[in-house]
């Protein structure tokens, strides 16, 4: 049987060591500000950010909440940005997505400044990102990262296969880990021989968006594999991750959980990430 990476533990780790780094701040008299806009009340949005306020709460960081009606339009949230990106008080912007049809996106994504987009998705960012420059990684990738490192698996020299390729997971994902020395594969839906591929890997991150779709046929035995998928299925609504876990717990030597692996980790990267935005607007 795998032994479980508690994504939940290493998630308060995390933001603990963050308090502290803030409080340090503190004491010089910089304050560390996170600014969250929330348009709609798309429900399970209004639990993230909820989610994310209560982890500003806990860390010291001090937390601007716009909570903006579904109505607003494009131009009134892009003023809202354009006016927080030229604050001095406010080191990291976080638009929380999905938006209301009729606004783009992408364009709302591009307008927020590089030096204080904490969710790591400005074309800027993921451009730094690639080349190896300072710069903010996409949350969940680098709490992945984080998870690995935190329970003892060696990335450096290993193979690493990551199923998916969003610009969300699964390209940052492939880039961190070959920053980190990895050997990498990504397949996706074109990918051919995808389960003797994924059997190489000594790391294996399923992001491909599909309940319960990888299974033990997948995996080498002893591989760590990292679950990023999330969905409710069959009766009750239960959560269930991209892999079967029941399966692919007794072949894997470690595995994340869902929920309770990658879930908890995106969170604590934001405050991380927003501690390091503070820095930055610091000279540090």
């Amino acid at each position: 049987m795998a032994e479980l990476i508690d994504g939940k533990q290493i998630s308060k780790n995390i933001k603990l060591e963050v308090k502290d780094k803030v409080a340090a701040l503190n004491k010089e008299g910089i304050d560390v500000t996170l600014a969250v806009i929330l348009v709609g009340q798309d429900p399970a949005s209004c639990v993230y950010v909820n989610n994310k306020k209560k982890a500003c709460e806990f860390t010291g960081i001090k937390s601007l909440s716009y909570e903006l009606p579904a109505s607003t339009t494009e131009e009134e949230l892009l003023l809202l940005i354009d006016k927080l990106n030229k604050d001095e008080k406010c080191d990291g912007i976080l638009v929380q997505l999905p938006l209301p049809d009729g606004i783009n996106e992408d364009k709302v994504i591009k307008a927020i400044s590089p030096d204080k987009d904490v969710d790591g998705f400005h074309p800027e960012s993921v451009g730094r990102l690639s080349i190896g420059e300072r710069g903010f990684v996409s949350c969940t990738p680098a709490g992945v990262i984080q998870l690995l490192k935190r329970s003892g698996v060696n990335i450096d020299g290993s193979r690493a296969v990551v199923i998916g390729r969003s610009n969300i997971v699964g390209k940052p994902m492939s880039m961190l880990l070959l920053r980190e020395n990895a050997t990498v594969t990504v397949c996706h839906s074109h990918t051919k021989n995808i389960k003797e591929i994924c059997k190489e890997a000594d790391i294996l991150v399923v992001a491909i968006g599909k309940p319960k779709m990888i299974d033990d046929s997948y995996v080498k035995p002893g591989a760590t594999v990292i679950d990023v998928g999330i969905h409710r299925t069959g009766e009750g609504n239960k959560l269930c991750g991209d892999c079967d876990f029941d399966s692919v717990e007794k072949v894997a030597g470690k595995i994340t959980p869902v929920p309770g692996g990658v879930g908890p980790m995106t969170i604590a990267m934001l405050m991380e990430n927003t501690y390091e935005a503070s820095l930055l607007h610091n000279g540090r």
